[in-house]
């Protein structure tokens, strides 16, 4: 699936909630459903600053495309996560560059967040970013 195909299919996912409240347990949810993470990659190489919980994303190159995989110690970053991963890994890195996230407004993550996991949310895109320039740049 592309990039767009996994959002769209996010977004109808949380249309199906009506209060906030209802989303954030779905992000519980998510978060209980990440792939365990493997805990060698649980140092500070790969600790995500910028997040008030600890958040650790791991990538590797994987034919011509990028898998990622990621944890966090706390549940509401650990699904958000978990939709990051879902959204980029499995994509060519040229396309985690240009990628357009506009599942985040359309769930309504973005208008939700305190001003302080809003700006951890960023910090994990800006990782997995600068993951997938790395992997365009050694091809």
């Amino acid at each position: 699936m592309t990039i767009n195909e996994i959002q769209n299919s996010i977004i109808e996912e949380f249309a199906v909630f009506t209060e906030w409240m209802d989303k954030y347990e779905y992000l519980i949810e998510l978060a209980k459903s990440l792939a365990p993470y493997d805990e060698k990659y649980k140092t500070d190489k790969f600790l995500i600053s910028g997040c008030q919980s600890r958040v650790w994303i791991y990538a590797r190159q994987e034919g011509e495309t990028i898998k990622y995989v990621a944890d966090s110690d706390a549940l509401i970053p650990k699904g958000l996560i978990a939709l990051l991963t879902r959204v980029l890994s499995g994509q060519k890195p040229e396309d985690v560059l240009n990628a357009n996230l506009y599942f985040i407004d359309s769930i309504g993550l973005k208008d939700n967040m305190l001003p302080t996991r809003a700006n951890g949310l960023l910090a994990m895109i800006k990782q997995m970013k600068l993951y997938a320039a790395a992997f365009a740049a050694n091809t």
